[in-house]
């Protein structure tokens, strides 16, 4: 099956005129640090998700405890474990508000400004110019594009 072959990357995707390669490969690098904070920030809302799981578990193990007739172990867990704070002073929304108000934001914030200030606001450029190098161009599943671009 023939494919007629769309040229690429589109517009959104290719670097200003006097744009270098120095700065696409900055704002790559700069792109792939919050990549990596969103993975992070992940796994920060699967511990504040399993944490607070487990602190309902530990509720239902309470009860079951005591209904076995072992009400000082039941006391311990509900007076000891549940509700603890899991650093000192904080539950997990804490930490998880604290990351995203004074961390991610401000990275995410950081991030956008450099692509505003120094690319038009365009995304993902070092990985289009990558696309575009690495891919067999006018071979099918090899388009800079989808047809309906």
């Amino acid at each position: 099956m023939a494919h007629s072959e769309i040229p690429g990357p589109d517009a959104n995707h290719q670097r200003p005129d006097g744009t270098t390669d120095g700065t696409v490969e900055a704002l790559g690098k700069l792109s792939e640090a919050l990549e990596v904070v969103e993975h992070a920030r992940g796994y920060l809302y699967g511990f504040h998700r399993l944490t607070g799981k487990a602190d309902l578990n530990l509720s239902e193990a309470a009860e079951l405890l005591r209904k076995a007739g072992h009400s000082e172990l039941a006391d311990t867990v509900e007076k000891d474990i549940i509700g603890r704070n899991v650093v000192e002073g904080r539950w997990t929304f804490q930490i998880v508000e604290d990351y995203d108000d004074h961390y991610y934001a401000e990275l995410k914030a950081l991030e956008k400004r450099a692509r505003d200030e120094l690319v038009e606001g365009k995304r993902h450029l070092f990985e289009a110019e990558m696309k575009e190098d690495r891919r067999t161009k006018g071979r099918e599943h090899h388009e800079a594009l989808p047809q309906e671009a």
